[in-house]
């Protein structure tokens, strides 16, 4: 059995394990588009599949959508990510990603020691008040 050229919301939800209000949101975000039938019914390309492989897998990586549809955007001609497009992409997520893991790791660390301390101080804790800039810049009593 041939896959049909155009699918239906039902149909695409249904292939993909995303669901109809998650296409709709996508396409109004930019990130997948439908053409529309005499009767103004939406339908995806068959192509659409791959661009939703690589939202989930994007989002999972917790990439924003927003950065998502950036690089969709960089693609030639708006066209779906193929192998090569999916190896840059996810190289390029992956340095993202590395930094999150390493903020989260810190976090860990930073919160094993507020278990003990339990203080958090605005001057002091590592958890409530990470990285004061603001602090040691404008030291003494302020207001925001």
């Amino acid at each position: 059995m041939n896959a049909p050229a155009l699918w239906t919301p039902g149909q695409l939800s249904e292939r993909s394990g995303v669901a109809i209000s998650a296409l709709h949101y996508y396409e109004r975000h930019g990130l997948i588009h439908s053409q529309r039938n005499a009767g103004n019914q939406r339908r995806y390309p068959r192509d659409t599949l791959r661009r939703l492989a690589v939202i989930r897998a994007a989002q999972r990586l917790g990439v924003p959508l927003a950065e998502i549809r950036a690089a969709f955007e960089r693609l030639p001609e708006g066209r779906t990510p193929g192998a090569a497009n999916w190896a840059a992409l996810s190289e390029e997520w992956r340095t993202a990603l590395e930094a999150r893991i390493a903020s989260l790791v810190r976090l860990r660390d930073d919160l094993g020691g507020c278990i003990h301390c339990g203080c958090l101080s605005l001057e002091r804790c590592q958890l409530f008040n990470l990285d004061d800039r603001y602090g040691e810049e404008h030291p003494g009593q302020n207001t925001l």
